[in-house]
């Protein structure tokens, strides 16, 4: 009976997970689509600190999505295990950059594709694998893990980390440097989902008629929850008013990832009832990811699809052969004068600078 309830309330986490990714994943365009609509009307933007985006119904929309996938996602987390639930989130990665694509005309290239199929891959592989988190039951237990003193020198750094970055690295290099503001979300991130960990305890304890409100741990996670999740929604708004969805996305799922699985390993003590096939496999899954993100974001602005494909093997054929386009060939078919006649500025371009010419710059 007990192992038909386990696979039970594993189906019903792995369902609410996979719905909170859809939600979520949707919410991040909604957002961008309030945030550019403020941009045209000429308001002050999120990026530079305003706070206009408070009067934009799409905006609401996007918050009320994410609402919903929270919601979601903090129910998958009373039946399912933090280090299930989480690996999950690079569904939306997958949903964002497709509903970008379709809504924000953000083109997604077949590097990014692959990225998001490699996403994917990695994170079916760290479910495979992903270790076993310890029981907890009670909120005094949980209050006996919150005062571990690895965990105690986890959450001070995370605190520490989190304030250098808003006061001090955020006003010079939040505009430009991507990870500033992502970063703020994700170490941030960790630390609220402890605390959603700890109020299903709670609220568990609630429903089976013990005095959960007169301890004083449940009000502690509550306000940290509050706290957290307005600093994460103040800065991701920002990262997505600066940056690109399909790249904000992905990067701060990473983060976000690796943030909430070390946050989790020092908690419950994860990895030290985990084999070696598994904690390969979990490194191996992860490490897939970061390829996938990696595919996503450095070969953005390439224009490359499948339809030219051909084209670019023919090119490297040529290239191997040594043999040229002229420029009367180039002339004579239209449809791939464009692409001559760069590889003839290029070949061109080449060859200066390997004669020390200079005229080449």
């Amino acid at each position: 009976m007990s192992q038909t309830r386990g696979r039970y309330d594993f189906c019903i986490g792995l369902v609410l997970a996979m719905s909170s990714s859809i939600f979520i994943g949707g919410s991040f365009i909604l957002k961008k689509k309030g945030l550019l609509r403020l941009a045209r009307k000429g308001s002050m933007r999120a990026g530079q600190g305003g706070h206009a985006y408070l009067k934009e119904w799409l905006w609401w929309a996007g918050l009320l999505s994410m609402g919903a996938g929270e919601v979601a996602n903090f129910a998958a987390y009373a039946f399912a295990p933090a280090t299930l639930v989480t690996p999950l989130g690079a569904l939306s990665v997958l949903v964002s950059a497709i509903l970008s694509s379709v809504f924000l005309n953000e083109k997604l290239n077949l590097h990014g594709k692959i990225g998001c199929l490699l996403s994917i891959l990695g994170s079916t592989v760290m479910v495979i694998h992903a270790p076993q988190e310890e029981e907890v039951e009670t909120l005094n237990e949980m209050s006996h893990k919150l005062g571990d003193p690895g965990f105690v020198v986890f959450a001070t750094l995370v605190v520490i980390v989190s304030l250098i970055l808003i006061f001090v690295v955020g006003p010079r290099h939040g505009q430009t440097n991507i990870l500033v503001y992502i970063t703020i979300c994700s170490v941030i991130g960790a630390l609220s989902v402890s605390c959603v960990k700890g109020l299903g305890i709670a609220i568990k304890e609630l429903f089976a008629g013990k005095p959960v409100l007169k301890h004083p741990l449940s009000w502690i996670l509550l306000l940290s929850l509050i706290v957290c999740v307005s600093t994460q929604i103040n800065y991701l708004n920002r990262a997505l008013d600066i940056f690109n969805t399909s790249i904000v996305t992905p990067i701060y799922y990473v983060i976000f990832t690796t943030s909430v699985l070390t946050c989790s390993a020092i908690l419950f003590k994860e990895w030290q009832h985990m084999g070696a096939d598994d904690i390969i496999g979990t490194f191996s899954g992860f490490l897939t990811i970061i390829v996938g993100i990696f595919l996503l974001h450095a070969f953005k602005d390439v224009n490359f699809t499948l339809a030219n494909l051909p084209l670019s093997l023919r090119k490297d054929e040529r290239a191997a052969n040594g043999t040229l386009p002229s420029t009367y060939d180039c002339f004579n078919h239209d449809e791939e004068s464009s692409a001559c006649l760069g590889e003839i500025q290029s070949t061109e371009s080449l060859s200066a600078r390997r004669n020390g010419s200079l005229s080449a710059f």
